[in-house]
């Protein structure tokens, strides 16, 4: 079973800033198995209780045919597929925007795998901008969320 180093500030000094970031450049990406249980225990710190992502039952009489991951399951994903030497470099970072378009939930056992690359950087008055694409996949190369995301840097 794959696991999420949950220690976010470990190796934060070897991370990545604005300054090495290059338009373009694909990003550094570990696949993951998303677990029943990992699921479950997202959707509970979240306070989601939907019973497509508890009750098996419920879940096979859906238009889904069994349980699944709601779709904002891509902030688990991010973390648990990027690297923690390419996560951004903080304190400091600001999600300034993001946008994500979802085409299929993502299920118990399947295998994600996340392209991500940096699409642009900028400097807008004081402040350094760094714009990201990011697209996961299913074990079956299926496109489960795509996103594109803003983020001002710290220099």
């Amino acid at each position: 079973m794959t696991t999420v180093d949950t220690d976010y500030w470990k190796d934060a000094d070897k991370r990545k800033t604005w300054d090495d970031l290059v338009a373009g450049e694909t990003r550094p990406s570990l696949p993951y198995e998303l677990t029943l249980e990992a699921i479950q225990r997202y959707c509970r710190s979240v306070g989601d209780n939907n019973p497509l992502y508890f009750d098996e039952e419920y879940a096979r009489k859906s238009r889904w045919g069994g349980l699944i991951a709601p779709p904002y399951i891509h902030t688990l994903l991010l973390l648990a597929c990027t690297p923690m030497t390419d996560m951004m470099r903080t304190p400091g970072t600001i999600n300034a925007s993001q946008f994500w378009s979802y085409n299929l939930p993502a299920r118990p056992g399947d295998i994600i795998t996340l392209e991500a690359r940096a699409l642009d950087k900028f400097i807008k008055g004081d402040r350094l901008f760094a714009v990201h694409d990011n697209v996961f996949y299913n074990q079956k190369r299926e496109v489960i969320c795509a996103g594109r995301g803003w983020t001002v840097r710290p220099a």
